[in-house]
């Protein structure tokens, strides 16, 4: 008897429908075909033993299995479930009435439980794109691929609750959520008032929350770098649903999002310590898996103890900071994954942290601080838009009591600033902030009168920027203008907006 199933096959952070066909014929071998791994081969004694379990018949007959399409690579152990089933149903153990109106997938323990599966979000959505009525995964993934909306979603966690769905002798419910539930957005285990002093860098932290901006932060051990920049995403504006599905898909392909995890809610905040490969930030291996820039997508992607790390490494970050996507290719397929991520770097001024220190004496030996700062190249640097200089602070600023302001006042200034941009890019596909705006949206949104244009002129002279810093220059200049809500930049917004490209890299220690 020959029936079919349906699971699904990952390919980057999309989902591509795969067809399970099994014939049940005389013999006694066991035939698996369809480009499976490793892992989908070993499915057999999965199987036997979950089947054996819950006093099931694992069929002693020649089962002959093709996963279509047979080009693509079927990975991993999450067609135990849609394999378990096909079976089933070529012995006649399972009805076949409705095996086409649903995408199963799910691994199997020895015992017939259903164990978590990667990638359950971009496989619902694709199930609900092809018009299948509903999809069986377990019980732990079932939230995650309930947020798809007009797809039956059923959680299960034995084989014999599938069984006897599929039978009619037992109903599932589905999994139902509310979207418009917002609970979590706005807690934060770190919060801006918990900071003292430092108001010139929470002001740059606002800018760059603001127009989503690049930050790298430069000072000695102690003065707030890191605390700072953890407390960046609380002031960062709550995810839009689309934001939400696209970061919550990618950590969903990467099998990090958690159970009973239906949606993201907040921004995510990834820092990979400075001993990560180029692969483990870009993303990559043998069969393409999403790295840190990509996992930071529409977050943060925090690099602290920047020199530290190795220098290719850093410079695999240059292309996704302008393109927002990272391609990755391999002998026979290329994979994309999205990458709009704010970078925000920290970094001593040198290697023992204390040069030009108020207090605190250097002690490198010449050469060893310009050999520490070359680490990280120009190139690189340029497309940073902020660039600032942290201190340490008195004990009178450390001892004082007043809390600053908090993170939910700082918020409300950059969600009116950022709704200000929105309705600027409103007509404009994938552009929705200041940092995004190619050179032909600068030209039209940031236009300079006659004295901004001779500031400008003049500080690209006297620093010596390259016609990138100038677009940096300019790009957070309007989001400068946008906190204070006008409508041309003025000059006051375009000297702040240099201040924080005038560090360059031979005044860090002077």
């Amino acid at each position: 008897m020959l029936v079919k199933t349906f699971g699904s096959a990952l390919n980057g952070i999309d989902a591509i429908t795969v067809t399970i066909e099994v014939n049940s014929d005389r013999g006694v071998q066991f035939f698996l075909v369809g480009l499976p791994d490793s892992a989908v081969k070993e499915s057999q004694q999965r199987i036997e033993s979950a089947l054996n379990s819950n006093g099931l018949k694992y069929p002693r007959r020649k089962i002959t299995i093709n996963m279509a399409p047979a080009d693509i690579r079927k990975e991993g152990s999450s067609y135990d479930l849609p394999l378990a089933i096909a079976i089933l149903a070529a012995t006649e153990q399972v009805s076949a009435e409705r095996l086409d109106k649903y995408v199963i997938m799910g691994e199997l323990s020895l015992d017939g439980g259903i164990n978590p599966i990667k990638g359950a979000l971009p496989i619902a959505m694709k199930a609900a794109e092809e018009g299948f009525e509903g999809v069986v995964v377990p019980k732990a993934n079932a939230n995650e691929a309930a947020v798809v909306e007009n797809l039956k979603v059923y959680g299960v966690e034995t084989i014999m609750e599938v069984v006897d769905f599929f039978n009619g002798t037992s109903n599932l419910e589905p999994v139902k959520l509310d979207l418009e539930d917002g609970t979590g957005n706005d807690f934060y285990d770190f919060d801006f008032s918990d900071v003292r002093g430092q108001p010139a860098i929470k002001r740059a932290l606002e800018v760059a929350a603001a127009g989503s901006h690049n930050v790298i932060l430069i000072g000695p051990p102690g003065s707030g770098k890191t605390m700072l920049a953890k407390r960046l995403p609380s002031i960062l504006p709550p995810m839009t649903l689309k934001e939400a599905l696209e970061t919550t898909k990618i950590h969903s392909v990467a099998g990090i999002l958690g159970h009973n995890v239906s949606l993201m809610r907040q921004r995510p905040f990834r820092s990979p310590h400075h001993t990560t490969s180029y692969v483990g930030l870009v993303g990559g291996g043998a069969y393409p898996q999403p790295g840190e820039i990509s996992l930071a997508h529409n977050g943060v992607l925090f690099c602290d103890e920047l020199p530290e790390f190795k220098r290719h490494v850093l410079e695999v970050l240059r292309q996704p900071m302008e393109d927002r996507k990272v391609s990755i290719a391999r002998a026979k397929q290329t994979v994309e994954f999205p990458a709009n991520f704010m970078l925000v770097a920290a970094m001593n001024p040198c290697p023992c942290g204390y040069y030009n220190h108020p207090t605190k004496e250097c002690t490198c030996k010449p050469g060893q601080v310009e050999k520490y700062l070359s680490k990280i190249s120009g190139p690189l640097l340029d497309r940073i838009d902020l660039h600032i200089e942290t201190f340490p602070l008195s004990y009178e600023e450390l001892a004082t009591k007043s809390p600053g302001e908090t993170s939910a006042v700082v918020r409300e200034r950059v969600l009116r600033a950022r709704m200000i941009q929105v309705r600027r890019f409103a007509d404009m596909p994938g552009i929705h902030s200041n940092a995004q705006m190619t050179p032909k949206m600068i030209q039209r949104y940031c236009v300079l009168d006659s004295q901004c244009g001779q500031l400008l002129k003049n500080a690209m002279e006297r620093l010596g920027l390259s016609a990138r810093a100038r677009d940096r220059i300019l790009k957070v200049s309007r989001t400068i203008a946008d906190l204070a809500g006008s409508d041309n930049i003025m000059p006051e917004h375009l000297a702040e907006a240099i201040q924080y490209r005038s560090l360059d890299r031979e005044s860090w220690g002077k």
